[in-house]
Parts: structure tokens; sequence; C-alpha cells
């Protein structure tokens, strides 16, 4: 199967990766942490997240963080914004690009946003109404495809449609997550050959945590299959709240050197990526949930 030649990585760290850190995390160590990342060559960085501090207390410094970064010309810094108020702020803020959120479970929707998932794309009725008024691009990401806490296995059918329902609406990408980390390179390639049937290729992303340490093996199948945009997070930092056992995404670096080694254009310099997860990782306190960085010694 053919490969893509270039592969757009989307870091994710600095908001999905961080928002579930239970040490407070100092604005100034997450503006150094981004820019550095904004070294590194990477195209996209997930910034933060305009939400209430009453849910995400971690990421209550958005507006301080957004405005204070080093914004490198060839960055794009989304923001996810769960809601209008988060929209306008975050616009407010200088943001160019935002993401919403939606779930493939009806039980994990109920649970994480407390509405129904056609309920929820509703909600973000609003938001792309302005987005596409005032020139902003939204991103779509679509949480459980492959499986939830609650209600196990996920019918790919149901992604499909649903994922399809985000394009419609108005999101340029669609971004599949597999919240709890339960697929494996079968069930991806089921997932995608549904998805692929309803949303072009070039706009579908894919978003892996590495729970049972599938994560690589699930990205390698969507390659084959023309994916050629990939979220993960600097030194594999996050996870889900919802989901027992449920540890972080995929790590950057690690992401990058299987990329390197397939012959993979990504335009990142893996040491200063390596850099960058040692800096967030001394700050925490813990060994990077790189497997690349821990056997490198960053």
């Amino acid at each position: 199967m053919t490969l893509p030649q270039f592969v757009k990585i989307v870091e994710v760290g600095p908001r999905d990766g961080l928002q579930n850190e239970k040490t407070p995390v100092p604005t100034e160590v997450k503006v150094d942490l981004i820019n550095q990342l904004s070294q590194t060559g990477l195209s996209v960085i997930e910034t933060t997240s305009f939400v209430s501090p009453k849910w995400v207390p971690q990421l209550a410094d958005a507006e301080q963080v957004l405005k204070n970064i080093q914004k490198a010309a060839a960055v794009n810094y989304p923001v996810l914004t769960p809601n209008l108020k988060g929209y306008e702020l975050a616009v407010a803020s200088g943001a160019k690009e935002v993401a919403i959120f939606a779930a493939a479970s009806e039980s994990f929707s109920q649970k994480n946003i407390n509405c129904s998932i056609d309920e929820s794309i509703q909600r973000f009725e609003p938001i792309l109404h302005l987005a596409h008024r005032d020139g902003i691009k939204v991103r779509g990401y679509l949480s459980c495809v492959l499986g939830c806490p609650y209600e196990g296995v996920i019918e790919p059918q149901k992604v499909a449609t649903f994922a399809q329902k985000l394009l419609d609406a108005g999101c340029y990408e669609i971004s599949l997550g597999d919240t709890i980390g339960v697929g494996t390179a079968g069930s991806t390639r089921r997932l995608l050959d549904l998805v692929l049937s309803k949303v072009p290729v070039k706009q579908t992303a894919v978003h892996f945590h590495d729970t049972y340490g599938q994560a690589l093996a699930n990205v390698l199948v969507a390659l084959e299959m023309g994916v050629a945009t990939v979220d993960s997070s600097i030194s594999g930092l996050g996870g889900c709240p919802y989901a027992k056992g449920a540890s972080g995404n995929l790590a950057t670096e690690d992401l990058l050197f299987m990329l390197n080694g397939l012959g993979i254009e990504t335009g990142v310099d893996l040491d200063k990526l390596l850099a960058a997860g040692t800096f967030i990782s001394q700050f925490l306190q813990r060994k990077s949930q790189s497997k690349v960085a821990l056997a490198l010694g960053a």
C-alpha cells in the first residue's frame, strides 16, 4: 500500500495532555512548553481550552496562555471551545482556529457533556455559524470511536454517521478519538473502511490512546488507508478522566520515530521534540511516557 509522503502531526499535549494533570502547571510553564514546541517544526499545536475553570481548573488561564505565547508564523494554535461563551473568549484572545468535541457513544455524551449526541451537535451550531462569519476554522473531535467505558464496543457505522454530521455542520477536519485505547489494527481498519466512505480522507485525522500499547499499530493502519493527519501528545501526556486505566495519548516522540523510519516527511526535529518532552516531564517530576525518550535517555 502507498503511504502518505507527508504527515501532519497535531500536537495536543498543552491542552489534552495537561488538562487532567493534578499538579497545577503555572502559566509560564505552559507558555514555555508551547514556545519550545513551536521551534520543533510542528505546524499545529493545540494550545488550551476555553472551558469553565469549575470543570477544568488546570486550564483556567487559557486567555493568558494564548496571549503570551510567541506565535510562530508557520504554526497554527487551535483551542477547544465547548460552548459559545468559550468561542467568544477564544476569538477575543486571538484564536484563529477552534475545536469542538462530540462523542460516538450516547452514554459518554450524557456523562461528559450532559446531552445526547444529536443535542451536542445542535449546541455547536451557533459556534459554527459565528466561526464561518469570522473566518475561523473549526475542527471536530469525535471521541469513543473504538470503544466506550460505559457501552463497550461502538458500532463503526454509528461513528461514520456522526463523523459525517460534524463534517456537514461545517467542521473542516474530523479527528477520530480512541478515548480509552481499546482499538486494534483490525478494529481500526474496519472503522476507517466505513468512515472514509462518508468523510474524505484528506479531512480525516486519528487520535489514539496507548492504553493497551496498540496506538502505533493503529496509526500504521490509518496511514496505509491514506490518513495523513495524526494527533499525539508530547511525552505521552494525557488520559481520559472518565475511563478507568486509560493511559496517555500516543507520545509525539514515538510517532515521529516511526514516521522517520517509514521515510515519511513531517518537518519535525526529533532532538528539539525530545528536549521539550524532557522539560515538561521534569516539571511534573516523572519519567516521560515516550518509549523513544526513555531509550535515548532524554
